[in-house]
């Protein structure tokens, strides 16, 4: 109800507001426009008549060419400013996303429309990974560490421990 008040109010202010500018309008032509009067002027006074009409025609066509030049140079400039701002910002504006949450399956029909009916099941063409393989590549050597820091003293077993290391990733 209220709702309805505010617009039908609206509606009588635009109206108002609509007749007020037309008869601003009319009145400001009637002062700058005089009536033109042709009843009784020979041919040579309304050819003069259409001469002064015709120049103050120009005069105004120019004037209005000017204005609307000035207006173009004004709203390149007003573009040109405004990438320089945002340039100088560092960051385009970008509209805020919102998560849609979508199935494959309702993706792919959005996009091929309703007509094909595709399934797609996406973990069916992952590769399984076994627990025993990663536990593999990593074997544990466990013995007596004494024997193996007599056995890698001096420059032999420097040499095997360089040896070792450089062999895991040539394979």
């Amino acid at each position: 109800m209220l709702k309805s008040l505010m617009l039908a109010k609206a509606k009588e202010c635009w109206e108002q507001e609509h007749e007020e500018k037309e008869a601003e309008k009319a009145r400001y032509l009637a002062e700058r426009i005089p009536t033109l009067q042709t009843r009784g002027l020979s041919l040579s006074a309304l050819q003069d008549l259409c001469r002064e009409l015709h120049a103050k025609v120009e005069v105004v066509d120019e004037e209005r060419y000017d204005i609307e030049a000035k207006c173009n140079h004004n709203t390149r400039e007003i573009k040109d400013l405004k990438l320089k701002v945002l340039d100088l910002r560092g960051k385009f504006k970008r509209p805020p996303l919102r998560r849609v949450r979508v199935s494959a399956d309702a993706m792919l029909r959005a996009l091929l429309g309703s007509k094909h009916k595709v399934s797609m099941d996406l973990r069916a063409n992952l590769k399984s990974v076994k627990k025993e393989d990663t536990e593999k590549e990593r074997p544990v050597e466990v013995g007596d560490w004494r024997k193996n820091v007599e056995a890698m003293s001096g420059m032999e077993g420097r040499k095997k421990m360089f040896d070792a290391a450089k062999s895991p990733t040539t394979q």
